[in-house]
């Protein structure tokens, strides 16, 4: 009996796992040391091949794919800090030539610009900045035609008021690949390409992910968004904004801990006066906050922001 116990504890004392570098780069070689009554330790070795995916390989269509709606995660609720990774340095400028960013995300005439404007000729080529599948490829109310593509990665590139739409939904595009052409279809003034990132549906400042300089350039392979990147109210849309990427998850914690601001969603029959007066301020803060006039409409589902 006391063999028996004794090799059990040599068993279970004798497990090693190593990882191999030569003939199978691959696989995984477990070498397990046994011990046999009157033989001696043992070794047998157990091969497993490593599978990865690749990017393409991935189903990025598996979570609200939608080919209809320009977004279908409205009823999506996000957690923050977000995490995103990227496995390219660069990107592929949107359009083939000096990138010239006529209005940036942020605050624009009392309302939110989830995005930035990209001037252009209508007709000039508009490709996909990153590798991903079409999601929408249609008329969309206020952006014109737009294109929206989902990366591997969860993000999704968004490119509106085009003249042309080059692709369908469900299409496979590479990086730098044409989609469309540039126009000024829409709720637009003047032919430019409007470009909008999101993940599930929450919009992230592009500069905070991307440098819209000559240089292409991802601001970090890994990067952790804070609301202060997805409110439009944090932001002129005249002002190119301090951008600061958060890197890791230690730094994405302590941003957490800074004050959010407290927002508030227009219902039907509401009015600013009635906003105000509910939310314990003056009507003339309310607007000043929001840089909207007095004589401004509401909209259902319109947010105002009660607090920063």
């Amino acid at each position: 009996m006391k063999y028996i116990f004794f090799s059990i504890a040599f068993l279970c004392g004798s497990l090693c796992i190593v990882a191999q570098n030569d003939s199978l780069p691959n696989s995984l070689k477990i070498e397990l040391q046994t011990y046999k009554l009157n033989i001696g330790p043992v070794i047998e070795t157990i091969e497993i091949p490593l599978v990865t995916k690749k990017a393409s390989e991935i189903d990025i269509k598996a979570d609200h794919w939608d080919t209809t709606l320009h977004n279908p995660y409205v009823d999506t609720v996000l957690q923050f800090p977000l995490e995103l990774n990227f496995t390219d340095s660069t990107y592929a400028s949107p359009v083939p030539h000096t990138k010239v960013v006529t209005s940036r995300y942020g605050w624009r005439r009392g309302r939110a610009h989830n995005g930035i404007d990209i001037d252009l000729v209508t007709g000039d080529t508009v490709v996909s900045i990153l590798s991903g599948v079409v999601r929408f490829a249609k008329y969309a109310n206020g952006f014109g035609n737009t294109i929206v593509v989902r990366h591997y990665n969860g993000l999704e590139s968004t490119y509106a008021h085009l003249s042309h739409i080059g692709v369908k939904a469900n299409d496979t595009i590479a990086r730098g690949q044409y989609i469309g052409k540039g126009g000024n279809t829409g709720n637009s003034r003047g032919s430019h390409l409007h470009l909008e990132l999101s993940y599930k549906g929450e919009q992230i400042h592009p500069e905070y992910l991307f440098d819209f300089s000559s240089k292409n350039a991802i601001r970090s392979e890994q990067v952790w968004v804070t609301q202060k990147w997805t409110h439009a109210r944090y932001h002129n849309s005249r002002k190119v904004s301090k951008v600061k990427v958060i890197k890791s998850a230690d730094e994405a914690a302590l941003a957490s801990l800074a004050r959010q601001p407290k927002m508030y969603v227009v219902r039907k029959g509401d009015t600013l006066y009635a906003i105000s007066r509910r939310n314990n301020m003056s009507l003339s803060r309310l607007c000043e906050t929001n840089a909207i006039k007095q004589s401004s409409p509401l909209k259902i589902g319109q947010k105002l922001v009660l607090e920063l």
